[in-house]
């Protein structure tokens, strides 16, 4: 299978972007979840760069929603971080990844309102959005920042 470097992302791995990375961001473009999230990182003036495994990371992002540290739309991480802040969190970029293929897997824009979803069904639970939220859990609790329980 053949690789793309993607010389322009600090991964802290290798820095290649693989067929199934490139497969992924291809299903978020179709799916309208990444232009999606092209459009919410414009409006919130976060700056634009490539990041990592064919990822698109939208920083320094302005708007006071959501308040999460960060979020994911398609293919695109959102962040009020620097590039070098979010880089150097391995664990929070690794868990927003994790909901890229989240949006591949509910094709694209029906996981916002599943993921809404998820937090009341959470917050009823626990009295938090996360703890009970599927989407959280298997994106991995304490790599978003979320305590376990």
């Amino acid at each position: 299978m053949a690789e793309v470097t993607n010389a322009g992302a600090k991964s802290g791995e290798d820095g290649v972007v693989r067929g199934q990375d490139i497969a992924r961001g291809v299903a978020n473009l179709v799916n309208l979840s990444t232009p999606l999230g092209l459009v919410i990182a414009g409006l919130g003036r976060a700056r634009f760069s490539r990041g990592p495994r064919g990822l698109l990371l939208g920083t320094s992002y302005r708007l006071a929603l959501p308040p999460a540290v960060a979020f994911t739309v398609g293919n695109v991480i959102l962040t009020r971080h620097t590039r070098d802040e979010l880089l150097s969190r391995p664990r929070l970029l690794a868990h927003e990844e994790r909901h890229t293929w989240q949006y591949v897997v509910c094709l694209g824009l029906p996981l916002i309102p599943l993921y809404l979803a998820a937090c009341g069904w959470s917050y009823l639970q626990s009295g938090d959005f996360a703890s009970h939220n599927v989407f959280e859990r298997t994106a991995g609790l304490a790599d978003g920042g979320y305590p376990e329980g």
